[in-house]
């Protein structure tokens, strides 16, 4: 048996150090219950299991879409993030996120330290009705799903540990910083003005730079360079991954109107339209272009309805969810068509879906975003409000550029210290057994193998 390396090495002595710090954090007990409302908790809890449900749905959408010998792979890097970020929001992810702010631009660390004080502490400003543990769970499922996104651009090619590397690093430099400007009343992007109800640049902008990034670094791989058609292994996971994915943004939406009042209803219901209309606009607008209806097309384009709806979901009315789900699926179909003609290989398409979904949907809730749906909000362009909708669009350029040029240099610096790609070898064998000595067999072929084994 060979000796361990440092690379080896070091992952787990990290996690057995801050196991053992985390031993010397001094447990405070909860504050009065009867300041809290049992219906808010109880609808908040529901909504973070159900954002949380988004992350293994995202792993069966890659997954599906993918060549079938790096199915494995791909999900897995979406999933790890629960453990990874898990670990890192109890540390020190919270307070750079929600902690004291340090001239608007990060939290400061040791407010919640290894969640010191947060069990005990005051609930938080934007949501005085549920224990502040609870909106922090909540908040940590949106942490957990952001570097998740980013996978599909880089799949088929980046190295597992690489990837590892870089959930830490972009949830540290990229996502906590974000966070902290957008949902902090004190972050230097609210007190400009800009609103995103529920990530459209904290999550979707983001992760879709990032995602641009992470391909430009990474290159090309060699399917794609030799033009070789990329055949989804398996059409049925997309489908399960966006209705799980569709379901669960319910709890990501509606979850963030943090009580369950009208506004959640609201929410809930913009989501679903959006959501609806986006997914025929993608369908249609494919038959249009002289294509079958797809179940690929329909799937996509929920997606990327929900992507867009995510910032005014909470800002806007209803029927005007019908124009941004099926704008933003055209404009994102439009996008995907032209990146295939280019070299850019991002593999399954985040940053025409994610990152311009999200785009399109903060420049709408600029344009469609209106008082009375939310009395905490603005009246967007079409009520006459010309200053706001010329924030959003500066929200979405400095999200975009910030998110797109620290994540290229956290891809550079990976790729300084540690391969970021794997081999030609490795990556021709496939990532499956390349980077976990596993592979993936259909049902078919699970009961096939068992059969020849029971007849030997």
């Amino acid at each position: 048996m060979n000796r361990p390396t440092i690379k080896q090495i070091a992952p787990f002595s990290v996690l057995v150090l801050i196991a053992l710090a985390a031993l010397f954090v001094p447990s405070i007990g909860n504050l009065d219950t009867n300041k809290y409302n049992g219906a808010d908790i109880t609808w908040m809890l529901i909504s973070t299991a159900l954002v949380f449900l988004m992350t293994p749905g995202l792993a069966f959408f890659y997954g599906g879409m993918v060549n079938r010998k790096n199915i494995l792979s791909t999900m897995i890097k979406s999933v790890v993030a629960t453990g990874v970020v898990g670990v890192i929001w109890i540390v020190v992810g919270f307070s750079l996120c929600f902690g004291d702010s340090i001239h608007g631009i990060i939290g400061n660390p040791t407010t919640f330290l290894f969640f010191r004080n947060v069990a005990g502490a005051k609930p938080w400003s934007g949501a005085p009705t549920i224990p502040l543990m609870l909106f922090s769970l909540f908040q940590l499922m949106f942490a957990v799903i952001t570097p998740g996104l980013v996978v599909g651009a880089v799949a088929e090619r980046v190295r597992f540990t690489s990837y590892i590397l870089f959930i830490v690093l972009f949830s540290l430099l990229v996502y906590a910083p974000l966070a902290h400007w957008s949902w902090h009343p004190d972050g230097f992007l609210a007190q400009m003005g800009a609103l995103d109800f529920a990530g459209g640049t904290v999550v979707h902008i983001s992760a879709g730079c990032a995602a641009l990034a992470g391909a430009i670094v990474l290159k090309r791989r060699k399917t794609h360079l030799e033009h070789k058609e990329n055949t989804p292994v398996n059409i049925p996971y997309v489908l399960i991954g966006t209705s799980l994915l569709w379901f669960g943004w319910f709890g990501f939406n509606a979850g963030s109107a943090m009580s369950a009042g009208t506004l959640a209803v609201s929410a809930f219901a913009t989501t679903n339209t959006a959501a609806a209309a986006s997914g025929l606009s993608w369908m249609f607008f494919d038959v249009l272009r002289g294509k079958k209806p797809s179940v690929l097309g329909f799937c996509i384009g929920a997606v990327v309805g929900l992507v867009a709806i995510t910032p005014g979901a909470g800002y806007i009315a209803i029927p005007d969810s019908i124009f941004i789900g099926v704008i933003a699926a055209v404009i994102s179909n439009l996008a995907v068509h032209y990146k295939s003609k280019s070299k850019l290989d991002d593999t399954l398409d985040v940053f025409p879906c994610h990152g311009i979904g999200g785009i399109v949907g903060m420049i709408l809730t600029g344009v469609f975003a209106t008082k009375t749906v939310n009395a905490a909000g603005a009246n967007g362009l079409f009520y006459g409000n010309a200053h706001f909708f010329f924030t959003e669009l500066k929200a979405v350029v400095i999200v975009a550029l910030y998110s797109f040029g620290m994540s290229f240099l956290i891809f550079k610096f990976i790729n300084f210290i540690s391969p970021l790609r794997v081999s030609k070898e490795e990556e021709e064998i496939g990532l499956d057994a390349s980077q976990h000595d596993e592979g993936y067999l259909s049902p078919v072929e699970l009961f096939e193998t068992a059969e020849a084994q029971y007849q030997i």
